[in-house]
């Protein structure tokens, strides 16, 4: 393989979308410690004076915290993938379970739809290829979703312009 032909094939664009998640794996174990001493804290009174039932309800909150952030981080490990060359654009959505789907494109043929709203920004990308859609970046942000679409458009209309064989 020559260096012309390696040219075309290396990314002009590469990136994985993530979920955002504010709470860290420490940071949750800090968060359950704390939220399990309070109600422990709080459930001896409660105990002592008889009111026993209150203890259940109490430790029933923080195993529900639990499992809430539990199924938090299990969804946090869904993602996109994005791999545009000169001559394909490889698309795949990886869910929380691990199923993997891939889309591959002529990116000649692929546009990029938004929709913006004038108050809350960006609201919706898509991908476009001959009559079908597909919704790109839900988890992410108005301000996150414009920041991806403008370097990813820049990268489709340098896909589209062709590789430089000559310096």
């Amino acid at each position: 393989m020559d260096a012309r032909t390696r040219g075309t094939e290396t990314p002009i664009f590469d990136a994985r979308l993530t979920p955002h998640r504010s709470l860290s794996r420490r940071g949750f174990r800090t968060l359950m410690i704390a939220t399990g001493l309070a109600s422990t804290v709080l459930s001896v009174p409660f105990y002592l004076m008889g009111a026993w039932p209150i203890v259940g309800f109490l430790g029933l909150d923080v195993a529900l915290l639990y499992f809430a952030f539990k199924a938090n981080f299990r969804a946090a490990r869904a993602y996109e993938d994005f791999r545009l060359t000169y001559f394909e654009l490889l698309f795949a959505r990886v869910s929380a379970a691990g199923l993997r789907r891939e889309w591959r494109f002529a990116p000649t043929w692929v546009r990029l739809e938004r929709v913006d709203h004038e108050e809350f920004g960006l609201q919706r990308l898509s991908l476009i290829n001959r009559g079908q859609r597909w919704d790109i970046a839900k988890f992410l942000g108005p301000d996150q979703k414009a920041e991806f679409a403008g370097e990813f458009t820049r990268a489709l209309a340098e896909a589209r312009r062709g590789p430089r064989y000559s310096d």
